[in-house]
This record gives C-alpha cells, structure tokens and sequence, in this order.
C-alpha cells in the first residue's frame, strides 16, 4: 500500500501557539496530517461544509479559551486550509462563508 502525502495548501491562516494552546495545536496538527494522509474524518472532528463548496469542511478543535475552526477542501492533489478562525456562535458568519468562497474561485482559478 502506498502512502498518500497530500500538500498542505494555505491560503489563509495558520496554526500556532499562541492564539493556539499547545495542545490545541498538536490537536489540529495530527488531524491536518490525518488528512494528508488520505483519512476521511468525521464528527466530532470534522463536519462537511456544503455552503461553501464541494469537498469543503471544518475541522473542530475545542481550546482551553476557544473553539477553533479550520476550513478546508479536500482536492485530488492537496488539502487546501481556506481558513482559520475562532468560532464563538454556533452558526458560521456569512461573512467567513463568502470569503472561503471568493479564495477558492481565486485559487481555483490560478491554479487551472
């Protein structure tokens, strides 16, 4: 069996203590390198994200101060982060949604 090893893509944010705690960023850490690895996650650490767009999700981690969120999408050839924000209701901003959105037409375009 052959081991997939997915680039990470960033296109906005990153992961870093602080504002990350230490744990919260191993946390994110092991599960961006799950996905590198071709794992599909689910709840409680990964939902789908169809308003934004297709192969589109959230990684979920839970911080001593903060619920961090990490949206990404997953492509044939890459993991592409879209963002990454703290998340303090329940319902995603409008705002990070149309954002995501625009970031992906651009990369998507550029990368054509």
């Amino acid at each position: 069996m052959v081991a997939i090893n997915k680039p990470l893509v960033w296109l906005r944010g990153e992961v870093k203590t602080p504002p990350f705690s230490q744990a919260a960023r191993v946390e994110a850490g092991v599960l961006l390198r799950q996905l590198q690895g071709g794992a599909k996650l689910g709840l409680p650490h990964s939902r789908p994200m169809p308003g934004i767009g297709a192969r589109c999700h959230e990684l979920r981690i839970v911080d001593e101060g903060a619920t961090w969120r990490i949206i990404y999408r997953l492509d044939d050839d890459a993991v592409v982060i879209v963002d990454v924000f703290s998340k303090k209701t329940r319902q995603t901003p409008g705002k990070v949604i149309a954002d995501c959105r625009h970031r992906l037409r651009q990369y998507d375009e550029l990368t054509r």
